[in-house]
């Protein structure tokens, strides 16, 4: 069961330029350790609408958060926009757009030390999240010579340092080894079982069961075409079939009581029976 609304959008629609809309009429509430997957096919706007909960781009509409209305002259106030930036984390699809330290430690005290952290305890922050994320080996190396894995990991324990009320993250398994997206499945429901709101971007259907309780879906035409449980959106053949999340190949089933499901591409061989 979540709590108050952490978020509350009303009516917000964004473009990047006239006639190029990313977000339309988007309406909805974020409750307060919530887990919620953003899903939807390329270009439909979920990077966008992470931007606008993370008060990165300023929309036409209403966007609240923690019930204070977010807008670009309430950012410019350096006291509001530091609050703002302590209680929610956002990391982005690619890790290089946030790293910019010399070192990986230096890169996890970034934010510590930015928000007026001593640099003992800044220190002793940033040790705590390089052996959660299990890159403690990494402390002294140079971020941008790292993998793809690495960074990713990197980014989060930087972002974690600061000990986010939410955390927002734009398709953080992809381009990730299978074992490394275990690992962050794994330590996102850590994340949530403490009690973080966590809002996920995501196209891959394999992973929704796990990362949320709540899926929304947005469509090609930038609008909520669905808000529901995992296995209620998944289920709905019809659903992914228009909001172009799967095609004619893909059938979609329930395992088990648990509500697991399992999406399953189907290849028929020509002059073959299956």
């Amino acid at each position: 069961m979540t709590n108050a609304a952490v978020f509350e959008l009303n009516d917000v629609s964004y473009a990047y330029r006239p006639g190029a809309d990313a977000l339309r009429g988007i309406t909805l509430a974020i409750g307060a350790g919530e887990r919620l997957a953003l899903l939807g096919p390329n270009g439909c706007g979920k990077s966008t609408l992470q931007k606008v909960l993370a008060g990165l781009i300023f929309p036409a509409g209403r966007v609240a958060a923690f019930g204070q209305a977010i807008t670009a002259a309430a950012m410019r106030d350096g006291r509001f926009a530091a609050a703002f930036r302590r209680r929610v984390g956002f990391v982005f699809q690619n890790a290089d757009v946030q790293i910019f330290c010399a070192s990986v430690l230096d890169e996890i005290m970034f934010g510590p030390l930015a928000l007026g952290m001593a640099p003992d305890e800044a220190r002793c922050r940033a040790e705590e999240m390089l052996a959660f994320v299990g890159i403690a080996a990494l402390a002294d190396r140079m971020p941008h010579h790292l993998s793809g894995g690495e960074k990713k990991k990197v980014a989060i324990a930087a972002v974690l340092a600061v000990n986010p009320d939410v955390l927002i993250l734009d398709e953080p398994t992809n381009g990730l080894d299978p074992r490394t997206q275990r690992w962050m499945l794994e330590a996102l429901a850590q994340l949530a079982a403490a009690g973080k709101t966590i809002i996920t971007a995501t196209h891959h259907l394999d992973t929704v069961s796990e990362l949320a309780e709540r899926v929304i879906v947005i469509n090609e035409a930038h609008t909520i075409a669905a808000d529901g449980c995992p296995a209620n959106i998944l289920q709905n053949r019809e659903l992914l079939l228009a909001a172009n999340l799967i095609d004619e190949r893909y059938h979609v089933h329930l395992h088990g009581d648990d509500g697991h499901v399992h999406i399953h591409r189907h290849e028929h061989a020509p002059g073959r029976q299956t």
